[in-house]
């Protein structure tokens, strides 16, 4: 179990219309290759397993990603997301044949989870309400965190730590096969309390030996 959590992140539910994908938490996510083709590698038995790309099991039976060129690729560009947003601490992750997993955390010395919370119930708007004669007045301020997410997915948020990962991918990887491409959204969950990070990163490191299994096996 990982010590990032520390349980700080604990939140009562995660309930998306209200969820503010900027705010300190624990995100579980996916992201998927287009029509989920197989860019990253192959998984293979241990004896069939190359070295210099991911450990070699002395198992024969026992099942290993073997990385492919654009997937050791997108395996060391995660790792350098922290470089890019420091307030992000990477906990487990695992490139699959055709989709990552991995669980990052936010944690921002400045979380406006408190503020943006008060101002949601108390009827406030940290956006400006300042009025203009040529704007349509028919047009109202987001009220929560989630009307405003669809408006405006600002920066240092989930989206744009998953969108300049996926961005810098696609154009490295294209030098090696033109036609990558990634599948347009991604998948998130917001975790919860520390027995769920626990069971997702039981998921996660257990996904090669439970590929044929796997919901985005193929």
């Amino acid at each position: 179990m990982s010590d990032k959590f520390q349980n700080k992140y604990r939140i009562p539910s995660a309930r998306a219309d209200w969820w503010n994908y900027g705010w300190n938490a624990a995100y579980f996510v996916t992201i998927c290759t287009a029509h989920r083709e197989h860019y990253f590698g192959e998984i293979v038995t241990g004896n069939n397993v190359e070295t210099g790309h991911c450990p070699v099991s002395t198992n024969p039976t026992n099942p290993a990603m073997q990385l492919s060129e654009i997937g050791q690729l997108a395996e060391d560009l995660w790792r350098t997301i922290t470089e890019h947003f420091p307030f992000v601490k990477l906990d487990v992750f695992v490139v699959m044949p055709n989709h990552i997993h991995g669980i990052l955390v936010i944690d921002k010395l400045d979380d406006r989870r408190v503020i943006d919370d008060i101002n949601m119930k108390t009827g406030q708007c940290s956006v400006s309400t300042h009025s203009d004669a040529n704007l349509d007045n028919s047009i109202t301020e987001p009220k929560t965190p989630g009307e405003l997410r669809y408006r405006n997915q600002g920066k240092d948020t989930l989206s744009s730590i998953i969108g300049s990962y996926k961005s810098i991918v696609t154009k490295q990887a294209r030098c090696i096969y033109a036609d990558f491409e990634w599948q347009e959204r991604f998948h998130d969950h917001i975790v919860r309390d520390e027995e769920e990070f626990s069971k997702i990163a039981n998921y996660v490191e257990n996904n090669v030996a439970n590929w044929q299994s796997d919901q985005f096996y193929s």
